[in-house]
């Protein structure tokens, strides 16, 4: 062991998110290679990856054309400075988004944290160009996550990740969640998502004179236990929030690019926001890459002679050509391969390779919206997520659940057999972990 990969891992990395001396028992699986949907390990195993790397990964790994792109571009330029000088792949990488969103003049970091915080700190930083320096709170749903850097932290309500650093943290406020598992007797997903605007409209109604934006996940809350709501909830938080003047933020660093069904999942609501995060799938998952667009409003708030009107956020790598051009080929992808109308028949396909899952007698909540499914557990034991994870593992399948919530969200390319793959195996771990549970 202490000469495998990882062996020297244990020795030489922190892992991310992770309590290390877990790995006692169970040592991280060192990956060599991975193609298409399938990750292949050191000892020659291969997973399919269910969860498209942490949900980054849209058209399979190794995919030839974002290879290629890569190839070129590095041929090209590497990488330089974006103070005062410019690329061609981050014009036009921001052209298409604007294309694609209607909100232009993106700015750039490196993951969906620094999405968030560049979001947080352009509104707070608007309102005070505007003369409304009190404009500086923010507010979030419950159960919302948008990162862990301190800033991020603020808007997050997972409390693993925020009590551990509270005295680091300005913490803003919560809502209710319009999650539609909340119906009461007699509600619907609409009704759920309207008694959760009630409670914004009263929330706005007394504290937006000190509040800057508002920032939430549309239609999926992902790390909540991939909490759904209905779209109706977008429609009806834009109006409070033009109502308000308070900031719409739209962390769609998640969601964004097809996961939900539509390129974009606030889309489903008709809506614009006057922020949005992407991240994750920008890049196809190659790639570290975030951005943030917005509108010309806030754009022109920041337009001054004085420095210190500017928005002042940099990092070294900020709008990197590689990057920016894996980005162009993953929006490329999506026009050759006409992602979204394919994706709704691989849904309709898993759908039915999911449904003896469905069917368990265990499962509650059974849902999917777009390219996410996910199932709650009753009464399931504490270390579920831990005991699936590795029955998953042995029947080649990457899933990891949210606590007693199992998902999936897979790569768009999916072939039957994979199709076939991921529901048995997602089936038989779920059947093994809770048998071995009872005994």
């Amino acid at each position: 062991m202490s000469d495998t990969l990882a062996g020297r891992s244990l020795r030489a990395v922190w892992h991310p998110c992770t309590q290390m001396k877990h790995h006692e028992a169970q040592h991280p699986i060192a990956i060599t290679r991975a193609q298409g949907p399938w990750l292949e390990a050191e000892d020659g195993q291969r997973y399919l990856d269910g969860i498209s790397s942490w949900w980054v990964n849209l058209f399979g790994h190794g995919h030839r054309r974002l290879k290629e792109a890569l190839i070129e571009q590095m041929e090209q330029l590497d990488h330089v400075m974006l103070a005062g000088f410019t690329h061609a792949p981050v014009v036009q990488l921001s052209e298409r988004l604007a294309a694609l969103t209607g909100l232009g003049h993106a700015f750039y970091g490196s993951d969906g944290a620094s999405a968030t915080e560049i979001a947080l700190k352009m509104s707070a930083h608007f309102w005070r160009n505007a003369g409304r320096p009190q404009k500086c709170r923010f507010i979030g749903l419950a159960g919302g996550y948008h990162g862990e850097t301190v800033g991020a932290l603020a808007v997050t309500d997972i409390p693993l990740f925020r009590e551990a650093y509270a005295p680091l943290v300005r913490l803003g406020s919560v809502v209710p969640s319009p999650d539609a598992r909340a119906a009461q007797p007699g509600e619907d997903a609409i009704s759920v998502a309207r008694r959760a605007a009630a409670a914004l409209a009263a929330w706005l109604a007394e504290h937006h004179a000190s509040t800057a934006a508002f920032i939430l996940e549309p239609v999926v809350q992902c790390a909540a236990g991939m909490a759904m709501h209905d779209p109706e909830y977008l429609r009806l938080a834009r109006a409070l929030c033009d109502r308000y003047e308070v900031h719409m933020v739209a962390d769609e660093i998640a969601v964004g690019f097809g996961r939900t069904g539509t390129m974009f999942a606030h889309q489903q609501a008709g809506i614009r926001p006057d922020f949005l995060c992407l991240s994750k799938g920008i890049t196809g998952g190659t790639l570290p890459l975030s951005a943030v667009l917005t509108t010309d409003a806030v754009y022109a708030a920041f337009y001054d002679d004085a420095v210190t009107r500017g928005f002042l956020h940099s990092h070294s790598y900020t709008g990197n050509p590689l990057g920016c051009r894996a980005a162009l080929a993953t929006l490329d992808l999506f026009d050759e391969l006409d992602a979204l109308a394919a994706n709704v028949a691989l849904a309709r396909a898993l759908d039915e390779a999911f449904l003896p899952l469905k069917q368990h007698p265990s499962v509650r909540h059974a849902r999917r919206t777009g390219m996410i499914w996910a199932w709650d557990l009753a009464d399931a034991p504490s270390d579920f997520a831990q005991r699936y994870q590795r029955e998953a593992l042995a029947r080649g399948l990457l899933l990891r659940p949210i606590g007693s919530t199992l998902y999936a969200m897979p790569p768009y390319v999916l072939q039957p057999d994979e199709v076939r793959h991921l529901g048995e195996a997602a089936f038989g771990a779920l059947c093994a972990s809770l048998d071995g549970a009872a005994a």
